[in-house]
C-alpha cells in the first residue's frame, strides 16, 4: 500500500476469463496462450455456474490454472471482477477475455509492448478477427443519444448509415490510437487504472459492460489504446447461443441502462420514456 492508501501493484501478469459451459474452446484458449507471451501468466477461471465440466477438466490438466467458483450466473462484468479480486498485489497487469477465444502469437506481448509507449493507458485492446478473418470493429466511440439510437434503428437495415460508421469508426485507419471503448472480448488492464473506476459496473449482466467501462476510464484521465499489431480469433456466441433470447433481451437491457445512468432526472424522463419503448419494440421484432 502507498501513504494514500492505494495498492502499490508489481509487473506480473494475470489472465483472467468468465465461464459459463465453454465447451472444447476452453482447452484452445489456455493452448494458444502459451504462444502469446513469453511471460508465465496465471489464469484464473472465474466460473458462473458451469456444468459441461470444462474448467474444473482445465484447471486440473494444467497448473498454472486456478478454477474461482463466482457462487452463482453474475454475468459477464460481475464475473470479471470476482476473478480478478483473486489475485495478489504482484500481479499488476490483467487480461480480462472470453474463453472462446484464440491467441496470434505474441499477441499479449505486443499489448504489453504498447503498454511502455502509453503510460497513462488504463485498457489495451488487440485487433479482434472473426472465425471467418473478417476484422470487428473492436474499438469504437462513445456513442452519443443521437449517434446509438441511429445506429439502433438502422445498424441492421442499413450497416453503412453515417451513425453506424461513426460509431464504429469503420473509416478510421488500422493503426494504434485512443479509441472511446475497447470491446470487452479481450482487454489488457493497467490494474491501477481498473481499480480506480471500482472495475466493471456489475449491473450490466451481459453487454455494455466493456462501452461503459471505457467510458469510465476516459473519464477518469486514463486512455484506452487500440493496438491492431497485436492479433487474435473470436469464435463469437459459444456460451451465449445456448440462451439466444435471453441473451438478445439482456443487451436491450443494457442498452437502456446506459442511457437511463446518462440521462437523469426529470428532464430527461420524456426521453427515457421514447427509448425505452423504442428499445421494447426493438426487441419484439428481433425476438421474431
Amino acid at each position: 500500500m502507498t501513504a494514500s492508501g492505494e495498492t502499490r501493484y508489481g509487473d506480473e501478469l494475470a489472465v483472467v476469463t468468465v465461464t459459463y459451459s465453454p465447451g472444447e474452446t476452453l482447452e484452445n484458449f489456455i493452448g494458444t496462450l502459451a504462444g502469446a507471451t513469453t511471460r508465465s501468466p496465471r489464469v484464473i477461471l472465474a466460473d458462473n455456474g458451469s456444468t459441461d465440466g470444462a474448467p474444473e477438466a482445465a484447471a486440473e490438466a494444467h497448473e498454472h490454472v486456478d478454477l474461482v467458483r463466482t457462487g452463482g450466473n453474475l454475468g459477464y462484468g460481475g464475473g470479471a471482477n470476482r476473478g480478478i479480486a483473486e489475485l495478489g498485489a504482484e500481479f499488476g497487469w490483467v487480461v480480462v477475455a472470453n474463453p472462446d477465444l484464440e491467441w496470434g502469437p505474441g499477441s499479449l506481448d505486443e499489448l504489453l509492448a504498447a503498454a511502455g509507449r502509453w503510460p497513462r493507458g488504463g485498457a489495451f485492446g488487440p485487433l479482434i478477427t472473426e472465425r471467418d478473418g473478417v476484422v470487428y470493429p473492436s474499438a469504437r466511440e462513445v456513442p452519443s443519444l443521437g449517434k446509438g439510437i441511429g445506429h439502433g434503428v438502422l445498424g441492421k437495415v442499413w450497416p453503412s448509415n453515417p451513425w453506424t460508421t461513426a460509431y464504429k469508426q469503420s473509416a478510421t485507419d488500422v493503426s494504434e490510437r485512443v479509441a472511446g471503448w475497447l470491446s470487452g472480448s479481450c482487454q489488457l488492464f493497467r490494474r491501477e487504472a481498473f481499480d480506480s473506476v471500482d472495475g466493471f459496473d456489475p449491473r450490466y449482466f451481459m453487454y455494455f459492460e466493456d462501452v461503459d467501462l471505457g467510458e469510465r476510464l476516459g473519464n477518469a484521465g486514463w486512455q484506452n489504446v487500440y493496438v491492431p499489431t497485436a492479433v487474435v480469433m473470436h469464435i463469437q456466441g459459444v456460451s451465449t447461443a445456448k440462451a439466444s433470447t435471453a441473451m438478445l433481451a439482456a443487451h436491450h437491457d443494457s442498452a437502456y441502462r446506459y442511457i437511463a445512468d446518462r440521462h437523469q432526472g426529470a428532464r430527461w424522463a420524456p426521453v427515457r420514456a421514447a427509448v425505452k419503448a423504442g428499445l421494447t419494440a426493438r426487441l419484439k421484432i428481433q425476438s421474431r
